[in-house]
């Protein structure tokens, strides 16, 4: 069974995202814990939340995904934004212990001129410290899994290749002190890797393998599942309706079956309104 969902907004609360949700067919979602350009989060309602929670009980939900802040920029220059960074991850870990069993995405971050090595350092620094701290707050681990997106390569964005996501994965476990199996995965974006340059066009096996022998199947928790405005490689994150694109419905379609990746929760952020994201949604099934 397909498990699929679309980036949906928290405007009518927690309990809306699983009602939109059951209404265009889908089985699981994503969201931004906070406003995407700015920071600032709304109070959570635990009665809202326990709600939204019996209904994923309910209809057997795949795990939703929630998403950092654009803002967030884990790897920055300023050491100011990079402490913002941390205390927003923070944040984000104890307000999604009120949907346990969540996913959490969020961007590597903009090394901003410092270079690859040092951005890959300083992501890997807020990881262990974000974990830590949440843990500390909240008394035990925390139940959400947090996911390192992979990115297009635009600018000066880390986590453009397989390589440079293993590299936070491993400076981060090294920082934390053990082991961050089951709380640190990865979220694979197919517009981001296309426009990084793996053709899942004409050889996705050999990406999959790729991805397997570098950072570890075991590590993968969910997809983006996104049609992309650009050519192979061009490194631009411009994404495009399901189809409509360069990557194209076939591609798509072989993703969401391949035998390693079909299980994982798949989001759509393309382009679209809640009747296109029906569409597509039926179209997938």
């Amino acid at each position: 069974m397909l498990h699929i969902g679309y980036h949906e907004s928290t405007s009518n609360g927690l309990e809306g995202l699983g009602i939109e949700a059951l209404e265009v067919g889908a089985d699981t979602f994503a969201f931004f814990t906070r406003n995407p350009r700015g920071g600032k989060a709304k109070d959570i309602d635990p009665s809202d939340a326990e709600k939204l929670n019996a209904l994923r009980k309910e209809h057997n939900f795949a795990p939703p995904v929630a998403h950092a802040p654009y803002t967030m920029n884990p790897c920055s220059a300023d050491e100011g934004l990079r402490q913002y960074a941390l205390e927003m991850m923070i944040d984000d870990f104890l307000r999604l212990e009120y949907t346990p069993g969540s996913l959490y995405n969020f961007h590597p971050g903009s090394h901003t001129g410092q270079g690859a090595e040092t951005g890959i350092d300083l992501t890997s620094s807020m990881i262990s410290n974000a974990i830590k701290e949440a843990e500390k707050k909240i008394g035990k681990a925390p139940s959400t899994t947090l996911l390192i997106e992979t990115m297009a390569g635009k600018g000066s964005e880390i986590g453009r290749t397989f390589e440079e996501v293993r590299a936070i994965i491993d400076k981060a476990e090294e920082k934390f002190g053990s082991s961050l199996k089951g709380r640190l995965g990865v979220c694979l974006d197919t517009c981001h890797i296309w426009d990084g340059g793996y053709d899942i066009v004409n050889d996705l096996d050999g990406v999959v393998t790729q991805f397997d022998k570098i950072i570890g199947l075991d590590r993968l928790k969910a997809i983006h599942l996104n049609d992309s405005m650009n050519d192979l490689g061009a490194h631009k994150d411009r994404h495009e309706k399901i189809g409509e694109g360069h990557i194209g419905f076939e591609a798509l379609k072989r993703v969401t079956v391949h035998s390693a990746l079909k299980a994982l929760p798949f989001i759509l952020e393309t382009p679209n309104d809640q009747a296109g994201y029906k569409k597509e949604i039926e179209m997938l099934r």
